[in-house]
């Protein structure tokens, strides 16, 4: 059962390394569409996909260019909001801490790595709805519909216990509203 787990998270941390490496050029920096965010939705399903994203955020930081700051903190905001992902029921809302979480973390940590005073033409609240506006372009407009086609397929079924009742979340027609 564990090198299950750990296969898969193997397989989501490899894929997430590597499209984000095949679209380095938009995917780091304040103004980014890392279309591998997109692979946070199986965060929704799958409990394997929360250290799966985690390592290959941490792995696709090192090429980065932004160093420890990004390796660690920046991985560790992919690893909560994945965390959150996996705890909230509702799709449309189960995106949101990507979006949220890198949006404001990720703004902070690139105006001190930049070292851009608030100042100059990108205040914090600019670059936070940048970088947030890349991550939501990635998770809503790309991740949405592979987790709505997942939901619909049911590749991916995780069981689920909401008021005494085994559930799936595929089967959950409340969802899907």
């Amino acid at each position: 059962m564990m090198s299950a787990y750990l296969s898969r998270a193997g397989v989501i941390a490899a894929l997430y390394f590597v499209v984000t490496i095949m679209f380095a050029p938009i995917s780091y920096g304040l103004v980014q569409v890392r279309i591998s965010e997109a692979f946070t939705v199986l965060a929704y399903f799958e409990p394997a996909a929360i250290p799966g994203l985690w390592l290959g955020a941490m792995i696709a930081n090192v090429y980065g260019g932004f160093g420890p700051w990004d390796i660690f903190f920046g991985s560790g905001l992919t690893l909560v909001a994945a965390w959150l992902t996996w705890r909230i029921r509702k799709p449309a809302l189960a995106l949101l801490p990507p979006v949220v979480l890198n949006g404001v973390g990720i703004a902070l940590m690139l105006k001190y790595i930049l070292a851009i005073p608030d100042s100059a033409a990108i205040s914090y609240p600019v670059a936070v709805l940048m970088v947030g506006g890349g991550e939501a372009v990635a998770v809503y407009m790309i991740g949405y519909p592979f987790l709505v086609y997942l939901l619909k397929t049911k590749l991916f079924v995780r069981p689920e216990v909401f008021q005494g009742k085994l559930k799936s979340r595929a089967d959950d027609q409340s969802l899907n509203k």
